[in-house]
């Protein structure tokens, strides 16, 4: 351009317009000389502008390439009752439009500029799971190229509905899907592709995740179904989003001190079965476990069972089984200082069997408590001297023993080997279900 030439003659040709005919440049060739020294001239692009309601293609039976990538900043809720998740996105977004072209020779080396997408043609891209309004920020800008290619960045918060499986919660992992597509452009105007490979995605979404709190991403893929809406087909690209909780909150806050009170419970059974403190100490602790419950019952998920749900009950019900086999124990040793019941014959026959040396209850135990010398003396309750020694069974108790003609005493010491029988047998359930809590805890957290 002469250097004569007025402002306004210099805006007059800046645009070359092609006549779209044979062996002519299908694009509008933007004269942008001066803009590195008078800034752009927004009349320049005026005709591009005036596009914006159009599809830009110079052949309109020719579907304009969407390509699309993203980058996963945040995970900002898991809805487990309402089954959403909340995300923060950055979407990115890359087309072409064949009528924007200019030399950057010309132009100073500017080779990229940026225009309020409110001046540009959009692609109607949405996530198909999203369960909110588009609230996408007004007055966003969109990077243009010498060659055409237009960058759209956009932030965006998307509450998407989510498939959760919270059955083992808290060491779950989650996969969630977010599906782009059009809904308005069908595969004959408008295909999608990836901006950028899935796992440049994951590594950029890990390196720049702003969120360190309950959940962390596991990885990214991708399918390209196509959906089909009547007799209508749309592109859309589906990524499967896989992300875990961390589970080290629910563990220590609900976890181990679930686990102390079972083991409290458990060494409980140390005190002696005649002691008047140990029922109530069982109580204490029962009382004190379901103030436990209700006090971190807000940090349980609102629906569904999970595995820690079942846990729970388990503890519970062990704990409730052991506070009523020591109100029955403790009325079996009342009985063998008063009135000692007869003993079935399969009763006693069990009991023999089970408290044989080669079996699982060494007689070591009955040893110390149930010795040789062992008397309903040594049992709690009013006793008169020598008022059950040697006493004979009566007819129908020699009967239910078999008639093997036991004597009160021996009785006595019968019903109170069976006691501490079950004694042992509780406190190894407990230790069995403590060592399959703590393998099952560190199975699921390093799966």
């Amino acid at each position: 351009m002469e250097g004569g030439w007025s402002l306004e003659g210099g805006v007059l040709l800046c645009l070359i317009v092609s006549l779209l005919l044979p062996g002519r440049s299908n694009s509008f060739t933007i004269n942008c000389s001066g803009f590195d020294q008078h800034g752009v001239d927004p009349a320049a692009f005026q005709t591009i502008f005036n596009q914006k309601d159009f599809r830009p293609v110079i052949n309109y039976s020719v579907p304009t390439q969407v390509n699309i990538s993203f980058v996963l900043s945040a995970i900002l809720e898991v809805d487990e009752q309402l089954q959403l998740l909340t995300s923060f996105l950055w979407l990115k977004l890359i087309w072409k439009n064949p009528f924007i072209s200019w030399d950057p020779e010309e132009c100073g080396a500017i080779s990229k500029l940026t225009v309020t997408t409110e001046n540009l043609w959009l692609p109607d891209i949405f996530i198909v799971e999203s369960m909110d309004v588009d609230q996408t920020p007004e007055g966003l800008s969109a990077y243009v190229t010498s060659d055409g290619h237009i960058t759209y960045n956009k932030p965006m918060r998307v509450t998407s509905i989510c498939s959760l499986d919270i059955f083992y919660f808290p060491f779950d992992q989650q996969n969630c899907t977010l599906t782009f597509s059009s809904f308005l452009y069908t595969v004959e105007n408008m295909l999608l592709g990836m901006e950028k490979e899935v796992w440049e995605i994951v590594d950029t979404s890990r390196d720049i995740v702003r969120t360190q709190g309950e959940w962390e991403l596991l990885g990214i893929n991708k399918a390209t179904p196509k959906m089909s809406v009547g007799s209508s087909l749309f592109d859309q690209i589906m990524f499967y989003v896989a992300i875990r909780r961390r589970p080290s909150l629910y563990v220590i806050n609900l976890l181990v001190p679930s686990s102390f009170l079972i083991a409290i419970d458990a060494l409980s059974f140390y005190l002696p079965a005649e002691s008047e403190n140990r029922a109530p100490f069982k109580i204490t602790l029962l009382l004190g476990y379901n103030v436990f419950l209700l006090m971190m019952n807000k940090l349980l998920p609102a629906s569904g069972t999970p595995l820690i749900s079942v846990y729970f009950a388990l503890c519970l019900s062990l704990m409730v089984v052991s506070l009523l086999e020591t109100i029955f124990i403790t009325y079996l040793l009342h009985l063998a200082t008063t009135q000692p019941p007869p003993m079935p014959r399969w009763l006693h026959s069990q009991l023999l069997y089970w408290a044989s040396p080669r079996k699982c209850c060494p007689t070591a135990l009955w040893k110390v408590n149930v010795g040789p010398g062992f008397t309903p003396t040594h049992l709690p309750g009013p006793k008169e001297p020598g008022q059950l020694v040697g006493k004979e069974l009566g007819p129908r108790q020699a009967e239910l023993n078999g008639g093997s003609g036991l004597t009160s005493t021996q009785l006595a010491d019968l019903w109170v080997q069976f006691s501490h029988m079950m004694d042992t047998f509780l406190f190894r359930l407990y230790l069995l279900f403590l060592a399959s809590s703590i393998i099952t805890v560190i199975v699921l957290w390093n799966t």
